[in-house]
């Protein structure tokens, strides 16, 4: 399929062509924010349909393998030991309950299964159950994916050689507002870790929270550093804050729901090649808001109560709205499958090669 991109038109709207771009700057973004909501959600359909197939979803679960005493300050984290929330701690999951809930999961239809653990860093005693945990889960058949906080290079590599197909870390908020958010770490932590992950191979899953209390520019400015990314993230995880009673922004003002399909529609069109996930803060969310996040081109979703802490809808009421849209589960292909591909594009290359030999010689 073709990749998309913009250039910049008069009042400062981007119009479609078919080029990604890494150069956003937040006036253009502000301008897709700014578009009337009619015209936002046909491009932004548009776009959608030219990259995936629209009706169809990528399904991952999340399960905190590790809970709570994260020594973080992020203002809107149950997890964070400077919070006074009631959540209980948990250490670090035995590996053979990991995989019983991994293999749980992909019988209800997940196609990826995504580990969480409250930690700044993991460390090096953690390293070998991490490891386990991976390997099992992929011998399953799962994707696997892990978000486990700061990493250094050589952490990194030794996730993906463990066979680690992606590592969520998001960015949270934009750089401007981060510093009310967090403190502990800063952006360019973030970036770091973001770096090593795509240094190693590995793919990568980054987005952020809307509804901090953050400004309209801020989330043109969150999308503009995740679509100036090179390559842009496989996975741009969008959450709504899920407003936790003990934490700093428990009485922050409610995002209005038209400003968080904005959000959606704005970073289909900003990274069509990525899969945008409407992520936490569904349980809040009508069937008929998530419907239209759908056709803003949201294309992954979690299953299962929990996202780490926060509640998400039971995966049999996402099963009984996907049925009344018409929205099938996106498949994953077999390693055969995946060969298969691989020696079909092979063949294609050498042809090509081939033709480019005959054409210079003739």
């Amino acid at each position: 399929m073709s990749s998309t991109s913009t250039n910049t038109i008069s009042n400062n709207v981007p119009e479609i062509n078919d080029q990604i771009r890494h150069n956003w700057n937040i006036a253009e973004v502000q301008a897709l924010f700014d578009l009337p909501f009619n015209d936002l959600m046909f491009q932004a359909q548009t776009v959608h349909r030219q990259h995936f197939n629209p009706n169809e979803v990528q399904v991952s679960t999340l399960l905190s393998i590790k809970t709570g005493a994260c020594p973080e300050d992020c203002k809107y984290c149950s997890q964070s030991a400077r919070n006074k929330t009631d959540l209980e701690t948990e250490k670090l999951l035995e590996v053979d309950n990991v995989l019983a809930t991994a293999k749980a999961a992909q019988e209800q239809g997940s196609t990826r299964f995504c580990m969480g653990a409250a930690w700044r860093n993991p460390k090096a005693r953690d390293m070998p159950y991490v490891i386990e945990m991976i390997k099992g889960v992929k011998a399953l058949g799962l994707e696997t994916c892990m978000t486990l906080g700061m990493l250094s290079a050589d952490q990194a590599n030794e996730l993906q050689s463990a066979g680690l197909d992606y590592y969520n870390h998001n960015l949270d908020t934009s750089p401007e507002h981060y510093n009310q958010i967090i403190t502990t770490r800063t952006y360019q932590d973030r970036l770091d870790t973001i770096g090593n992950v795509r240094s190693s191979g590995m793919k990568v899953c980054s987005g952020g929270i809307v509804g901090l209390g953050e400004e309209s520019k801020d989330r043109a400015s969150l999308l503009a550093q995740l679509a100036n990314l090179s390559p842009q993230p496989e996975s741009v995880p969008i959450n709504m804050l899920v407003k936790i009673e003990g934490t700093p922004l428990s009485d922050v003002e409610d995002l209005e729901s038209f400003d968080f399909i904005r959000c959606i529609a704005v970073a289909r069109l900003m990274m069509p090649n990525s899969h945008v996930r409407l992520s936490a803060g569904r349980s809040a969310m009508n069937e008929q808001m998530q419907a239209m996040c759908f056709l803003a081109g949201a294309n992954s979703i979690f299953y299962g109560c929990k996202l780490l802490t926060a509640e998400n809808p039971e995966t049999n009421q996402d099963i009984a709205l996907f049925e009344k849209l018409g929205i099938n589960t996106e498949t994953i292909d077999t390693p055969d499958e995946q060969q298969e591909s691989n020696n079909i594009r092979t063949a294609l290359i050498n042809e090509e090669n081939k033709a480019l030999f005959y054409d210079a010689n003739v």
